[in-house]
């Protein structure tokens, strides 16, 4: 994984999906420390998860609801549960995603 994060955080779980990412779990979510790189596309999917995520270097391009929508180092986004949408990353990016379970 190319993402420039602290040794600490290199020594999680690693994310067994489609992209890399280093996972931590807590009580009712996943936060995961997620790379890309430059090119990367993730097609139009959902899931069960109340997703938030911050970028911390380049931008997510992020398509949800009929729009497109930018998100460069320091922006704040969220997908909520089934919603579909699709990402795309047209430079190396890192991001920190809290993926909430749903309220039981």
């Amino acid at each position: 994984m190319s993402g420039k994060y602290p040794n600490r955080i290199k020594q999680l779980p690693l994310y067994d999906g489609r992209f890399d990412a280093y996972k931590l779990k807590a009580d009712g979510a996943e936060v995961l420390f997620a790379s890309y790189p430059a090119g990367t596309t993730i097609p139009p999917h959902t899931h069960d998860t109340d997703n938030y995520g911050v970028i911390t270097r380049g931008e997510l391009i992020l398509s949800m609801n009929g729009t497109t929508e930018r998100f460069g180092p320091g922006d704040w986004y969220h997908v909520p549960a089934h919603a579909e949408h699709a990402a795309t990353f047209d430079v190396e990016t890192d991001e920190v995603e809290f993926w909430f379970q749903p309220a039981s």
